[in-house]
């Protein structure tokens, strides 16, 4: 069902019962204020026989069956009238009366059946007279239902008015989401040039800026995944062609060389195998894919095997210093990625440190927050270059490794709510890690 016809049908049934209503509040107040009219119509005749009968002669106790012209009583046509004395005998009626005589027993209105017929009366006493007007039930409702009628008509054409009306404002209303949809229908699929569509509404231009900055998004998704697979080539190409030019030495010579080479190449295998280690893990953590494992760890626990998990044979010089009152609340976040992350910053602050100096990991709780901070005593990194410590297969001059363990420490950062910044200062560089904490 397409949005159009959706609102058409909403505000159109919803405008349709407030008519009804409204209309059915009017036609019956209609009808009381016609049946009133009708009432009083049969007592002004009542009133009007009654004063004509004053002007009469008496009427004779004997004159049952009198009969009186309508033009004589000035009766309105359709309507009987009926002159009985006290004892019930009938002293004169008009000519398009009953056969059964009116009730006349009780004063004032009056519904009564006669041979088969509902009638409407009104009994008005004067003297020793009972002056009945009565009209028929059927009559009476055939003139309501003629008013009701042609007081219907113009409502009715009314409302179909209305609803016309509505169709072509929702329509035009519409209209700009109409352009939208033409415009996204005549763009390329790799188009991500931002939308321009004017005039628009105010209500849709949140709906514009919003498509505009997901494209803008795909657009740097895009490229940072065309530079990832650019940068990813050329750092797996370089292991590549060491392995295999030591390989051929070591095919051309024999001994020392020979032995030599096969470990050349065999650094190079292992450089090759921790990139696409690398490569995996930002894949991941980047992705949808879920790292619970049903295991909690406190921040010592993440601190230590971090330590173990650190670069092999130099994991001895990192230092721990644990402040006393470190909470032992697990992390709110993956222990795999807290490991991970934490990990990556020593094996970047052991590669940058002198082989004879140590790395500290200092370990204190803020709050409901952990931090870890990763002190190095190497160089220092340039102010100008911190910007760019975090980005994919960056790597200062000095740098052996892949340029990728800062990058995925940012991308963990971003995916679990961590805080990460960089310090440098002419003693070393100051990394800290700040993780949450579950509540309690």
């Amino acid at each position: 069902m397409s949005l159009r016809l959706r609102l058409s049908l909403t505000i159109g049934a919803a405008f349709v019962l407030i008519w009804a209503l409204a209309a059915a509040w009017m036609f019956s107040d209609l009808r009381n204020q016609m049946m009133f009219s009708l009432d009083q119509r049969l007592v002004a005749s009542a009133r009007m026989v009654a004063g004509l009968l004053e002007q009469l002669p008496p009427l004779s106790s004997k004159g049952e069956g009198t009969h009186f012209s309508a033009e004589q009583l000035n009766i309105p046509g359709g309507m009987a009238c009926q002159v009985s004395s006290l004892r019930g005998e009938i002293l004169a009626r008009s000519h398009n009366h009953p056969d059964e005589k009116l009730e006349a027993e009780r004063l004032g209105f009056h519904d009564q059946m006669i041979d088969g017929v509902r009638w409407r009366s009104f009994t008005l006493a004067r003297g020793d007279l009972r002056i009945t007007t009565a009209d028929r039930q059927v009559e009476r409702e055939a003139l309501n239902m003629s008013v009701l009628l042609a007081a219907s008509v113009p409502v009715g054409v009314a409302l179909l008015g209305c609803l016309w009306l509505l169709w072509l404002g929702i329509g035009q209303g519409l209209a700009p989401l109409n352009r939208m949809r033409d415009a996204l229908m005549r763009r390329s699929a790799d188009s991500l040039e931002p939308l321009q569509i004017h005039p628009l509404p105010s209500e849709l231009r949140p709906l514009l800026e919003t498509q505009n900055q997901l494209f803008q998004r795909i657009g740097k998704t895009i490229e940072r995944e065309r530079r990832l697979t650019g940068d990813a080539a050329h750092e797996l190409r370089s292991p590549l062609t060491a392995i295999k030019t030591h390989l051929q030495v070591a095919r051309m010579t024999d001994g020392a060389a020979r032995d030599q080479s096969l470990a050349r190449a065999e650094e190079g295998a292992d450089r090759l195998h921790r990139t696409l280690e690398q490569l995996l893990l930002l894949a991941r953590v980047e992705g949808s894919l879920s790292f619970e494992d049903g295991v909690q760890c406190n921040a010592e626990q993440v601190a230590k095997t971090a330590i173990q998990d650190a670069a092999s044979g130099a994991r001895q010089r990192v230092r721990l210093h644990i402040d006393e009152r470190v909470s032992a609340a697990p992390l709110e976040m993956p222990s795999v990625l807290a490991i991970a992350a934490l990990r990556n910053l020593l094996d970047n602050a052991l590669r940058h440190t002198p082989s004879d100096a140590p790395v500290e990991l200092n370990l204190e709780t803020l709050g409901n927050r952990v931090r870890f901070q990763v002190r190095d005593h190497g160089s220092g990194i340039p102010e100008d270059d911190l910007q760019h410590l975090t980005q994919r297969f960056w790597r200062n001059g000095q740098s052996t490794g892949c340029g990728l363990g800062l990058a995925i420490v940012q991308a963990i950062v971003q995916r679990c709510g961590c805080v990460l910044h960089f310090d440098s200062r002419p003693d070393g560089l100051r990394v800290e890690l700040t993780m949450p904490l579950q509540s309690a």
